[in-house]
């Protein structure tokens, strides 16, 4: 059993605190550049390294804007209809992945429209990138001592102040294996060889809609909501279920059809 007592707080100057879930960002963006421009320079992949650069901005304004609307609809509807202004206390803090991926791919809508790109071609390109920035702010997650997992008797239970005296899953170290590591090795290597148009974005779809399935049996459901159904089913699993339907079915449609581009 470990005490968590990571301070959350990065660097202070003055009033000014700079948060270490704060920088996870910020990693995860840079990492997402730096990736895209390693794709773009390869022959053939129709991307300059300023399209990238591009998309990388306008992308990250998808992630934040979707994924604060996203936490607000999805996670605290009641608390939205009672007072609408609520959606834009952003430095109350609240970011939903499912609201920050509808997001970029309204960002990725536009974008092909601005630049002659499909939206399926944008998600092909833009699926290996993303992984990365999930596993870093997972890490600011455990680091910021939030979205902690359920009680446990294992001896890698970790006690999370906020939670109370008994140790818990670090889920969020789980999500970070799972959808940072094993997403981002996968994705890179499928995404290496020429495949159907879509079959990318779908395995990607598909994969993390399981892992954050599985990691959800671990993870304490949200206090303020519980469990949606059959005292089982949380939030988040529901808003999976729809990814890895769409996702087996993009894989299926992509491989059926032989004349789809390979990219």
């Amino acid at each position: 059993m470990w005490v968590h007592e990571i301070n959350p707080i990065a660097l202070e100057l003055g009033p000014l605190k700079v948060h270490w879930y704060g920088l996870m960002y910020l990693v995860g963006f840079a990492a997402a550049w730096w990736l895209g421009v390693k794709r773009a320079r390869k022959p053939g992949s129709g991307w300059s390294e300023e399209q990238v650069s591009d998309f990388i901005f306008w992308g990250a304004m998808g992630v934040v804007l979707g994924g604060r609307m996203g936490y607000v609809l999805f996670y605290n509807f009641d608390k939205f209809l009672s007072d609408p202004l609520w959606l834009f206390a952003v430095w109350e803090g609240g970011m939903s992945f499912h609201g920050g991926l509808l997001g970029v791919i309204a960002v990725m809508y536009w974008f092909g429209r601005q630049h002659g790109k499909s939206l399926m071609e944008m998600a092909d390109f833009v699926a290996p990138l993303i992984p990365v920035g999930l596993g870093a702010g997972r890490l600011g997650n455990f680091i910021g001592g939030e979205l902690w997992g359920r009680v446990t008797d294992g001896t890698w239970g970790v006690v999370f102040r906020h939670a109370g005296d008994l140790p818990r899953h670090p889920s969020q170290l789980y999500q970070f294996a799972l959808e940072g590591v094993v997403l981002f090795v996968a994705l890179w290597w499928f995404s290496s060889k020429p495949r159907p148009r879509m079959a990318v974005s779908g395995l990607f779809l598909l994969l993390y809609g399981v892992f954050r399935s599985v990691v959800e049996f671990y993870r304490e459901p949200d206090g303020h909501i519980g469990f949606v159904a059959m005292d089982w089913l949380t939030m988040g699993q529901l808003l999976s279920l729809p990814m890895i339907l769409l996702g087996a079915l993009m894989l299926g449609f992509a491989y059926q059809r032989s004349d789809l581009k390979r990219v």
